[in-house]
């Protein structure tokens, strides 16, 4: 059996919509989303042990049994039991550089990675769509991890569309490390809020889901208009966490600069990312930003649109 280097990309959410109710108890939502250049890497490597062991270099991971990539791990034995008592487990290794608790699917990212090394480390030969259904089980934003590039998420996040995105485009990722949103916490509250806007008929909520597939920001990411691209970014999430945490309003007035083709909140944040045109654009409001906000808490980070998920480094 070989060891596995694998390479899980960031995501950020172009449009985030929130429809309505789920009878599962989740929101139906309709998103687009992105993959970017910033990836964390996973090592997977054959221990001859039944026992999958996993090290982080990141003291703000949880604990194993709480941990996306483990529970990766943990399904992928239960699902294929013989190739697990046959091949046995493996050690995995996070190396971290997403920011954690940042709305960027890190943790998603990285559960899709183990589900794709161990794939391919028990030589199972399962396809991208059988390994995005096992993601399912474990989380809304896995399937999409798996696959990556930019596509329409709808259901609870979980059913996606590919669509051919803009390569070429850039994103400075903000974050204040130490801040943390709670996406339960946004979810409920959002629902407290504006549940009574809910549809409550489940022909129009599926209409409105499907209508996204031909609005104006898809149409704008077909014919790779950037500057339309970045005026139609939106995310309900915003008008929850924004007045709550000031300090990611405060942040996302001051990514609002000249040459910046829109600025948004990832997910429950509390990223925030402005959209550029350019590297050399993106490297600019990095520095200007680093600038103005003096903040040793503050990271930022360059990255490229990307056009795949999981990648075997």
């Amino acid at each position: 059996m070989h060891a596995y280097s694998l390479l899980a990309p960031a995501k950020i959410n172009l449009h985030l919509e929130i429809i309505g109710d789920r009878a599962d108890g989740y929101h139906e939502l309709v998103m687009i989303m992105q993959s970017v250049g910033l990836c964390d890497r996973i090592e997977v490597c054959p221990n001859g042990s039944p026992n999958f062991r996993l090290h982080c270099d990141s003291v703000q991971m949880p604990p194993p049994e709480q941990n996306l990539a483990y529970k990766a791990a943990q399904l992928m034995s239960a699902e294929f039991p013989e190739a697990f008592a046959r091949l046995g487990g493996a050690d995995i290794a996070l190396e971290k550089h997403i920011p954690i608790a940042a709305g960027l699917a890190g943790g998603s990212g990285n559960a899709a990675a183990v589900l794709v090394g161990l794939n391919l480390m028990w030589g199972l030969g399962l396809a991208q769509p059988e390994l995005q259904e096992l993601a399912s089980r474990l989380g809304s934003d896995i399937p999409f991890s798996v696959s990556g590039g930019t596509a329409i998420a709808t259901g609870r996040g979980e059913k996606l569309d590919a669509i051919n995105g803009p390569s070429q485009l850039w994103v400075v990722l903000a974050k204040y490390q130490s801040l943390e949103v709670s996406t339960p916490w946004a979810y409920n509250t959002y629902r407290q809020k504006f549940g009574h806007t809910y549809p409550r008929d489940t022909d129009i909520l599926k209409s409105r889901a499907a209508r996204i597939h031909s609005g104006p920001l898809v149409e704008a990411i077909l014919h790779k208009n950037s500057a339309r691209i970045g005026e139609l970014l939106y995310n309900d999430l915003e008008k929850i966490v924004l007045p709550e945490y000031p300090q990611v309003a405060e942040l996302k007035t001051a990514m609002q600069r000249p040459g910046v083709l829109g600025v948004l909140m990832s997910g429950s944040g509390p990223t925030v990312f402005a959209l550029c045109a350019s590297r050399e654009e993106a490297a600019r409001v990095k520095t200007e930003v680093r600038e103005q906000i003096r903040d040793r808490d503050l990271g930022l980070w360059i990255a490229p649109f990307s056009s795949g998920g999981i990648q075997v480094a």
